[in-house]
């Protein structure tokens, strides 16, 4: 008999500094700078106790669930994977049928009902399914391969360098903290990858040869010069463009 439905409770929920998919890394080792998650477990079932044992491990599984994602696709574009679709199931994405992320996470303590982890990738407020340890000597198989990933890896290295003019560097200063931040690290990475359009990239080319990346609320104009991306304008979807 297939089973049709399953019901799944969360155990408890991760707090970390990403409140939008902008500022998060695409996997916990890719993080530009260290940041710090906390999980705490629910009251009333006795969760102190399951986590005895667990702090004398040095890195442990997280499984969670991606809340804010409601599809998903047979087929999808990594980030890393060039300008080729995979199939879902080869990849990493987080929209998936049932959309259940899976991330390996450093162990820095263990308190009551709470763990702190290194570099966390996933959003502030994001359920968490299960906590498994990492055990090397059954889970780390260094020579195996990896599929279109150990190709792709190949030509990993960014394309392009990515410049901000004088005026842009200043709106962005004047953005908040957060916002900075998620802002700044998503444009380096993606246009330092590939600065052409793409729908699923939010970026298209103008009618006067330049090109335009969604970010958030935020519209920002660049050129593609040689090997340079440069951006050059922002747009705020309620305010007027700014050049240099």
């Amino acid at each position: 008999m297939t089973v049709r439905e399953l019901a799944l409770h969360p155990i408890g929920v991760i707090r970390t500094p990403f409140k939008t998919k902008y500022g998060a890394p695409r996997q916990p080792a890719s993080a530009v700078e260290k940041t710090v998650g906390v999980i705490t477990l629910v009251e009333g079932s006795n969760f102190e106790q399951a986590l005895d044992d667990l702090r004398d491990f040095d890195y442990i599984w997280v499984l969670f669930w991606f809340h804010k994602n409601t599809n998903w696709k047979p087929k999808v574009l990594p980030p890393n994977g060039g300008r080729k679709k995979r199939g879902l199931f080869s990849t990493r994405s987080p929209h998936r049928p049932n959309p259940v992320g899976l991330s390996l996470c450093k162990l820095l303590a263990v308190k009551g009902r709470t763990i702190r982890i290194e570099n966390p990738d996933m959003l502030d407020g994001t359920p968490v399914l299960d906590i498994k340890p990492y055990i090397p000597h059954a889970e780390s198989h260094p020579q195996a391969r990896a599929g279109w990933i150990d190709e792709s890896n190949k030509h990993s290295a960014p394309a392009f360098k990515v410049s901000f003019t004088t005026e842009v560097k200043k709106l962005l200063g004047e953005l908040g903290r957060e916002d900075h931040r998620e802002v700044v690290n998503y444009l380096t990475e993606t246009l330092a990858r590939d600065p052409h359009p793409h729908v699923y990239r939010r970026i298209k080319v103008l009618s006067d040869g330049t090109s335009v990346i969604a970010v958030k609320r935020w519209r920002f104009k660049f050129s593609i010069e040689g090997s340079l991306v440069r951006v050059f304008g922002v747009a705020h979807s309620k305010e007027k463009e700014v050049r240099s």
